[in-house]
């Protein structure tokens, strides 16, 4: 594999686990169930899909490319309409988004 494909990989996985850092801490970060969703759902999807695609390039033509965009193109499908399900399923349920801090 030449040096820029070596370089572009290790880049794409660096931002993706940088992008799947950053959600981890809006887990423990965020007020509410609602902001965690959001802050979850688009930084795993965006890191997810940095590494699957840094992966895809480490892999060169083989069978393997081929499964992992099919499994890239399977997380961009199903993560968000996972976390659309989960802030649908919140809403109906008790939880009310947070509103922030009342003013004095």
């Amino acid at each position: 594999m030449s040096a820029a494909l070596d370089f572009a990989s290790a880049l794409l996985l660096a931002v993706g686990a940088l992008f799947t850092l950053a959600g981890g801490i809006g887990l423990l970060r965020l007020p509410d169930v609602f902001t965690r969703l959001h802050g979850a759902g688009i930084t795993d999807t965006l890191g997810a899909g940095a590494i699957l695609l840094g992966l895809a390039l480490a892999a060169g033509w083989s069978l393997l490319l081929g499964k992992l965009l099919a499994l890239l193109a399977i997380l961009a499908l199903l993560n968000p309409s996972a976390s659309h399900a989960l802030a649908r399923a919140a809403i109906h349920g008790i939880r009310r988004p947070w509103l922030g801090e009342p003013e004095n």
